[in-house]
Formats: structure tokens, sequence, C-alpha cells
């Protein structure tokens, strides 16, 4: 179901702009910028290293440099998460060129981190982690994100293979440069399952989205051929019949013959015949039961993984039979809108007697103003005109937040149901 004036949401706060996006897209920004803020920390992180105890004896050019190749990583890091996210999601190419200037802005950081403290007699073992770990966290997780398994574990072999001789070049003895690396490693295999895993979180979100949506076509499809499927069991042998007995009494005409007459009144016959079947068929596709409608509402938007909660109350099995059809069709286009123009978890359903009149109200969350089209919506158009036929009235009163309620309400005294076929 779809809010009222869903096309002229004031979209102004961002809280409204975040209620806009649906729940695939929200999901992305969440992780999109959990993992950003990630790579922006690492620039908090190095100025407070070099402007700390550990980088007071470090030289005015050192600094610089190594605040420039932080300033640097920090946005290809940015970047790479962007364009990586992206290709992983099928979005665009693999972004090789971005990798590539990454890591190599990352790896000559790193040997500008670690053999910065060697000149100036300083403990070198502070400066060889510190800057492994900044190697491992911001330079790997992009790279798990984008490259598959059997190409980002030998790429993360040989970055750590790169950091070792400049870890020993600063001084490090050969057993702290393996211990280095070995935790190194499992460091790295823990950073590239994170960020692969919210990668892959991400696209079966955006798959499921997508699934959804095929089921309310196919739902819609289904329906379509059932009823293409109903006229043309109806209609086919009929017409083929009426053409067949149409030639031959042009042929018994044009020789003079009075049988093509009586083929004549034949062909009305089975005319006058198929129009009354083809009024049963939309009958009974116009006419729906309450009680059926609302089982088969419940099972598909159950399917979807939607919760409908269904209360009809004790006498909706007495309700005249018009009522409960024209009810029943309201259900039946509701079930439609809440999958087709929301993203609900929750559906209910209550029908209620208010003297000579029964109100029938369904209500779902889930409903955002991307989602909405406003009540000039078709389904919404042809539920209202079906209810003013018979004196009725469709309303659509304020809910909660991201919620939407529909009211139908309908005298109980009605005549008997009449389908008008053209």
């Amino acid at each position: 179901m779809h809010p009222p004036g869903g096309d002229d949401v004031d979209m102004a706060g961002p809280s409204r702009r975040w209620r806009a996006q649906g729940k695939p897209k929200r999901t992305e920004i969440f992780i999109r910028w959990s993992l950003y803020l990630t790579g922006l920390l690492q620039p908090l992180l190095t100025l407070g290293a070099i402007t700390g105890t550990a980088g007071r004896d470090l030289s005015d050019a050192s600094r610089i440099g190594i605040a420039a190749a932080s300033a640097a990583s920090t946005v290809l890091f940015v970047v790479c998460c962007r364009t990586g996210l992206a290709h992983y999601l099928g979005r665009r190419a693999r972004p090789t060129g971005w990798l590539l200037l990454f890591s190599a802005t990352m790896l000559g950081g790193y040997w500008l981190v670690t053999l910065s403290s060697r000149p100036h007699g300083a403990d070198p073992l502070p400066a060889a982690v510190g800057a492994t770990t900044w190697m491992l966290v911001f330079w790997f997780a992009p790279l798990a994100t984008v490259l598959p398994l059997r190409w980002s574990a030998p790429f993360g072999l040989l970055g750590l293979l790169l950091c070792a001789p400049a870890a020993t070049a600063a001084g490090l003895e050969l057993s702290t440069t393996l211990g280095l690396l070995t935790g190194g490693a499992v460091s790295m295999a823990l950073v590239g399952a994170t960020w692969r895993g919210s990668a892959w979180i991400l696209a079966v979100v955006w798959e499921l989205d997508a699934a959804r949506e095929a089921q309310a076509r196919l739902a819609v499809a289904e329906e379509r051929l059932r009823f293409s499927r109903d006229l043309h069991d109806v209609l086919g042998r009929n017409l083929t019949t009426i053409a067949l007995k149409s030639e031959l009494a042009v042929q018994l005409a044009r020789r003079g013959r009075a049988e093509a007459a009586d083929q004549m009144v034949e062909v009305q016959r089975i005319a006058q015949e198929s129009q009354r079947e083809v009024r049963e068929v939309v009958r009974g596709y116009r006419t729906a039961d309450l009680a059926a409608e609302a089982a088969g509402a419940r099972s598909v938007l159950r399917a979807a993984g939607v919760t409908c909660d269904i209360d009809l109350g004790p006498g909706a099995g007495r309700l005249p039979p018009v009522v409960q059809s024209v009810l029943g069709w309201v259900v039946r286009e509701a079930a439609t809108n809440v999958l087709r123009h929301s993203e609900a978890g929750h559906c209910s359903v209550r029908l209620r007697l208010e003297g000579r009149h029964a109100r029938l109200e369904v209500e779902n969350d889930g409903v955002t103003p991307r989602t909405g089209t406003g009540p000039s919506g078709t389904g919404l158009v042809g539920l209202r005109e079906r209810l003013a036929a018979h004196g009725g009235a469709l309303d659509l009163p304020a809910a909660g937040p991201g919620r939407f309620r529909l009211t139908a309400s309908l005298p109980l005294d009605l005549p008997a149901l009449e389908v008008a076929v053209p």
C-alpha cells in the first residue's frame, strides 16, 4: 500500500531523506559508510603518532612525508572502497588502476614510517608494529572486497613479503620480523573475511529485494494468465464453431439454398451462449469470497515474508453475498498493493460491523516516500469506484510513521450483485 500524497512529500530534513530510501539502499548506505569511516580514522591515528611521544624524534621532513602519505592513502582508500563495492555488486568493472595506485602508496608509506626512526636512534619496534597494522587494515580490506580469494590471498602474501625488508632494515631481529609478519597474516585473514562478508550481505539484500519485486510481478502475471485461460476455454470452441457455420452459411447463400438462414440462426444461438459464458467468467473474476480472499492474501503475503494477521470477526460469514464479494475484492487489491508498493514486514486485516455498515481496515508498515505514489494510483481509484458503485466509500486515515491504513465501508442492505459486460 502507499501513503496519500507520496509524490509531494517534503524531503527537506535528513531523516525524511533517509526514510525515503528503500531498505536495500539504507543497508548499502550503512555498510558503505561503515567501511569509509574505517579509513577516515587513519589520519587521526597518524596525527597522534607524529605529534606524540613516539614521533618527537622524527625530523620535520619525516613528519611531512608521513602526513602526506597518510592523506593520499586515505583518499585512495575511500575511492577503492567505493569502486570496489560497486564492482562486487556488478555495477562497474574491476578498478585495477586504483588498486595498484593505492597499493604503491600504502607500501611507500609503510617503508617511510618503518625506516623513519632508525636515523634518530629510536626503538624501531613500535614504528614497525604500527606501520604493519596500518598496512594490513587499510590496504588489504579493499583488496579482499574486489578480488576473489584465489587472487587476494597471493597478493596479501606478496604485500607481507614486501614489508619484510623494511622491518629488517629498520633494525628488527629476524625472529621479531617473522612474528610480526605471522600476526599480520592472521589479521589480514580476519580483515578480509569481515569486509568480504559485508559486501556479500549487501549483495544478498539487493537480490532479495529483486526477488520480492519479481514475486509481485509473477502474482499479477499468474492472475492474468488464469483469466486469459478461462476466456480461451470458454470462447475458443464457440468462436471456431461460429467461424465454420458462418462460412457454410455464405456458401449456401451463394447457391440460393434456404439452409443458409438456419445456419445463421445457429450462429446467433452460439453467439448468445458465448456471451452468457463470458458473463459467468467475468462474474467469477470480479466476484470474490471474503473469507477465501483473506486466506489467499495471508498465504501470498507470508510467502513474501510479510506477517499477516486476519480478524474478520464472528459476523463475517453472515454478511450478504454482495457485501462479501465487494470486500473480498478490496482484500485482494490491498494484498497486491502491499507487495508492489511497500516494503512491508507486517500487515493486518480487520472487519467490524458498525450498525448497518461493514467496515474493513487494512494496515501495513514498510511505507516510504520512495515506494508511495499517492491516492491517484490505479489500484486505489479502482477500489474507490467499485465501492462507490455500491454505496460504499474508501478512506485513507492517518497512520503512524512508515505505515499506511485503508478503510472501506459498505452498507449491508445492498441489492443482488450484477456484473455488466459490454
